[in-house]
């Protein structure tokens, strides 16, 4: 992952999200890291349809820690049409969510999520999942979806 990279974190909870900025850090990830709270500002962001804000293609590397359980539009549905999208399909996209049904995990793999992972309930579990992922994403080579 090269630094100029952005990492979306789709997190409405936000302690969680300060867990995982927190711990990326800790992982030695020191990329721009974006909060998008909710479903709808994913999208927004992505397409570029919110004109008044920091968003859209931007010829920019994008990876997306994905909560399923957000508001507005969930986060399969936000999966889905990032997937549809010819460019945007090209986003790594890492499933980080609570729900641990086999259907959903399923369905999210075959839409093209990159990986799917449970989110421990303890947060020092948690902790050390996202230094994990942080230590994972140093390896990651992003492309550009333009």
């Amino acid at each position: 992952m090269k630094k100029e990279d952005v990492i979306l974190i789709a997190e409405d909870d936000k302690k969680h999200f300060e867990l995982i900025r927190k711990n990326l850090l800790r992982a030695g990830i020191c990329n721009k890291m974006v909060c998008l709270a909710d479903g709808r500002e994913i999208l927004d962001f992505l397409f570029d349809m919110d004109k008044g804000r920091e968003g859209g293609y931007n010829n920019q590397e994008y990876i997306l820690l994905l909560d399923l359980s957000i508001p507005g539009v969930d986060g399969v549905e936000v999966l889905e049409k990032i997937k549809q999208d010819t460019n945007l399909k090209k986003i790594p996209v890492i499933i980080l969510t609570a729900a641990d049904n086999p259907d959903i995990i399923e369905r999210c793999h075959k839409l093209g999520c990159s990986t799917y992972i449970v989110k421990p309930t303890k947060d020092e579990d948690f902790e050390k999942t996202i230094q994990k992922i942080g230590h994972f994403l140093t390896v990651v080579e992003i492309t550009s979806i333009r």
